[in-house]
């Protein structure tokens, strides 16, 4: 018993000794995160292996482990550019972008942590005032927002694909032009709206007088037809017909056989 305090004392010191070690050693990798292993006494970063992935890690407690994101993660950013005249935009744009997981090591020797601030804000900038550059407000405001998008995210991606980023798209939000431009524009394409309302108005209202003169001209050449069609043994016909249609009405009426000038029959009195 008289040894047991002996005993009891080393062997607590190693448990704590032990308790320490573990808890430098631990490292716990949460879900869409990866790990980068430095080795103190060996090669610094190591470049050659994959990534610690999710879960519990144990490493050496004189190595240090840097811990990255590597899920999809937007980063936004609000720029001043110049339109191919001069003028003064105001551009809103964001980035959907994630660390290349097998050049995790690389991006963090070569890089760093701050690798967003370092690598991709500067390059969609400089991308965006490149691309801006070429259009007019008038394009920037309408029809080229599109096109001007694409054009910033094929430039940045062209860049930072090297630098170990995986960019997924670039979104241009807003485009601000200066008030006194913006109302110009507005005017221009209000004006312009009218302008083809008008023309279409015209092209309507020909067509439908070109309608109405081909009706006209239908109902010309029908009538010529008819007329040229009928003669005096046609129209004796016809009369005589009527003729007996009328005598066979109930109205008292007297009929005189061949008493008009043309030979047809003439009808008197009726009630």
């Amino acid at each position: 018993m008289d040894r047991l305090p002996k005993i009891a004392l080393p062997a607590i010191f190693i448990f704590i000794v032990l308790v320490i070690l573990i808890s430098k050693s631990a490292v716990t990798i949460g879900s869409g995160e990866a790990g980068v292993l430095y080795k103190t006494f060996g090669n610094g970063v190591v470049t050659d292996q994959p990534p610690m992935g999710e879960g519990f890690h144990l490493v050496a407690p004189w190595n240090k482990v840097f811990v990255y994101e590597v899920r999809q993660q937007e980063v936004f950013e609000k720029m001043n550019v110049l339109s191919s005249n001069g003028l003064d935009i105001k551009l809103d744009a964001s980035a959907w972008f994630q660390p290349k997981y097998d050049d995790l090591g690389k991006l963090h020797q070569e890089k760093g942590e701050d690798y967003v601030q370092r690598v991709l804000l500067p390059t969609i900038r400089s991308a965006a005032r490149s691309v801006v550059g070429r259009y007019t407000p008038e394009q920037l405001y309408s029809s080229k927002r599109d096109a001007i998008q694409m054009e910033i995210f094929e430039e940045t991606k062209k860049i930072v694909n090297d630098e170990y980023i995986q960019l997924n798209e670039i979104l241009v939000r807003d485009v601000t032009l200066p008030p006194t431009i913006k109302d110009a524009i507005e005017r221009k394409l209000k004006q312009e709206q009218e302008s083809l309302e008008y023309e279409f108005r015209l092209i309507t209202a020909e067509k439908e007088a070109e309608k109405v003169r081909i009706e006209a001209q239908g109902k010309a050449d029908a009538n010529r037809i008819l007329s040229a069609s009928l003669n005096d043994q046609i129209l004796r016909d016809k009369g005589i017909d009527a003729t007996l249609r009328m005598s066979e009405s109930p109205n008292a009426k007297v009929i005189v056989i061949g008493g008009g000038e043309s030979g047809l029959p003439l009808i008197l009195g009726n009630n």
